[in-house]
């Protein structure tokens, strides 16, 4: 084994035994229903992807408004501001659509079920890194922020 060999696998037992994980997801800090998480997929596939795209990446140009003078369909994967929202808000977005006419989401009140906002509004948390759900259950959900 050479110095380099050395040095980089001593770099890396070092690095395992940190306290931090570092870009290693840690599941233990989220805690979904499975049946719960499937539905809110199934919806969001359905009715939302469309315009937030599969993965929740939103449009390109999200923060500006468009030619019709609406915002696009902002990320909903961690990359916006979607995480500053409780999960109360997430759902009354959900069940209101854009306030005050910004963007051209519609309101799923009375299409979609009260479990099936729900659903949906955890379905987009866990499209959220590790550390943004974290952040958001320490900042936001718990009000801490």
């Amino acid at each position: 084994m050479n110095i380099k060999s050395i040095a980089l696998l001593s770099a890396l037992l070092l690095s395992a035994c940190s306290d931090h994980p570092q870009g290693r997801e840690d599941k233990k800090t989220r805690h979904y229903d499975e049946k719960t998480l499937a539905m809110g997929e199934l919806i969001y596939n359905s009715h939302c992807a469309t315009c937030h795209g599969y993965k929740g990446e939103g449009k390109t140009g999200w923060q500006q408004p468009g030619p019709d003078g609406k915002l696009p369909p902002p990320p909903l994967d961690g990359n916006g501001r979607t995480w500053r929202l409780s999960s109360t808000q997430i759902q009354q977005f959900i069940r209101l659509g854009s306030p005050d006419g910004r963007g051209n989401m519609p309101a799923w009140q009375g299409k979609l079920s009260e479990h099936e906002i729900s659903a949906v509004a955890v379905w987009i948390t866990s499209l959220w890194s590790d550390q943004v759900y974290l952040d958001w259950q320490t900042k936001t959900e718990h009000g801490t922020q």
